[in-house]
């Protein structure tokens, strides 16, 4: 995004779009999820660790003796990420604040300023991964997997589980599509769908992802990122073969 350019691995790419569906799913604006991210790129470096100082664990790396959840819990990036929203909405004007002061009132860190260097790192995902900054700037290099194929149903659950309820069909074979609507909210629900879609394309064994004009594909392909193709207008196209 700009001259930002952020590498991940694909484990910090799961994650880095399960931080943004959950903050897009709640309504949260794009700068919740920068904050979001540079605290977990701070903590984990965008890692569900099992260990940290102290009792610290997660994403986030919160604390089960601080009143964050138990040890399961906190291991459950859902949980850990919604935990980290629900504090951060309560911290008055976090949409204004630097990145680091809002995510040390949030984790109240022994090193309050650790948290600035990773957000222009964040800033960019976040725009990106919440649609913000469309046209496909989230991308992922996906080699073709081996044994039996995905299925539309374990998709969809695990996209829901991220966004929520969403307005779906089915086509042909394991082929569906989410209705993400038009204009400049549709578009942005849109790619953040589908660049979710292609961090997870590995584990859901997902081959094609199609929105706005653009297509990306697994394989191959996947290394020169989303082209040009033809979609329909207000709607993410998936195939898994």
């Amino acid at each position: 995004v700009g001259a930002v350019k952020v590498d991940l691995s694909p484990d910090q790419a799961r994650y880095a779009s399960l931080i943004s569906a959950i903050g897009v799913s709640r309504g949260l604006p794009a700068r919740a999820v920068s904050i979001a991210l540079a605290a977990a790129f701070q903590e984990s470096k965008l890692n569900n660790l099992d260990h940290g100082d102290r009792d610290s664990l997660g994403l986030f790396q919160q604390r089960p003796s601080q009143g964050w959840g138990t040890s399961a819990q906190i291991q459950d990036p859902y949980y850990s990420t919604n935990a980290f929203f629900d504090a951060l909405v309560k911290v008055h004007g976090f949409q204004t604040m630097r990145i680091t002061e809002a995510a040390q009132r949030v984790q109240r860190s022994g090193y309050p300023e650790a948290y600035q260097p990773h957000a222009a790192d964040a800033r960019a995902l976040a725009s990106a991964l919440t649609g913000y900054s469309p046209g496909g700037r989230f991308s992922c290099v996906v080699h073709q997997p081996s044994g039996s194929k995905g299925t539309a149903a374990s998709a969809l659950a695990d996209l829901q589980k991220g966004f929520g309820p969403l307005q779906t069909s089915r086509g042909a074979r394991q082929d569906f599509a989410v209705t993400v609507g038009t204009g400049l909210a549709g578009q942005r629900r849109g790619w953040a769908v589908a660049q979710y879609l292609v961090a997870h394309a590995a584990e859901l064994k997902i081959e094609s992802v199609a929105v706005a004009g653009k297509r990306w594909q697994i394989g191959k392909a996947s290394k020169k990122g989303w082209t040009r193709y033809g979609t329909k207008s207000g709607t993410v196209s998936v195939s898994l073969g």
